[in-house]
């Protein structure tokens, strides 16, 4: 029955697992489907912590390596740093545990985050210099307490 549930009403599902566990009925829980949400969840608050991390760096090392460019064209930078450090700090605020996988994080958000820099780098027009892939650094150059810093912009 819950796994019928449990594939057809994911919601009733959580609902009554929920009950189920507020009413210590162990032996009706549904394990199997409990630790795969578990896992999941898990792994969303990962993904999540990350998705914002990659937006951020990508900002950040557009203002230390892309310094040069007007500021009408940093503007968005600087609301895309504000708002998805806000995310991070929400993040780790919301999850604590995500405290400890932090550096994990931004050591695989930042890969990510170096590319799109430079791909959007060599959009750049209006006279703006083309920035060279070399110039972008391979490993993060921001430390833990620089993306936490909220008046850290990579410059």
């Amino acid at each position: 029955m819950t796994n019928t549930l449990y594939h057809s009403h994911l919601q009733l599902w959580i609902e009554q697992t929920i009950q189920q566990l507020q009413n210590h009925e162990f032996e009706s829980l549904d394990i199997e489907h409990l630790i795969e949400e578990l896992v999941n969840l898990g792994k969303s608050e990962k993904n999540t912590l990350r998705s914002n991390l990659n937006i951020f760096l990508t900002h950040l090392l557009k203002f230390k390596i892309q310094h040069d460019v007007p500021d009408s064209m940093k503007g968005s930078w600087y609301s895309s740093v504000i708002e998805h450090r806000q995310r991070v700090l929400d993040n780790l605020a919301d999850t604590p545990s995500l405290k400890s996988f932090l550096m994990e994080a931004v050591e695989k958000a930042y890969p990510d985050a170096r590319q799109v820099a430079i791909k959007e780098g060599k959009l750049a027009k209006f006279g703006v210099r083309v920035s060279e892939d070399s110039e972008y650094p391979i490993t993060c150059p921001f430390s833990i307490g620089q993306i936490l810093n909220e008046d850290f912009y990579g410059l």
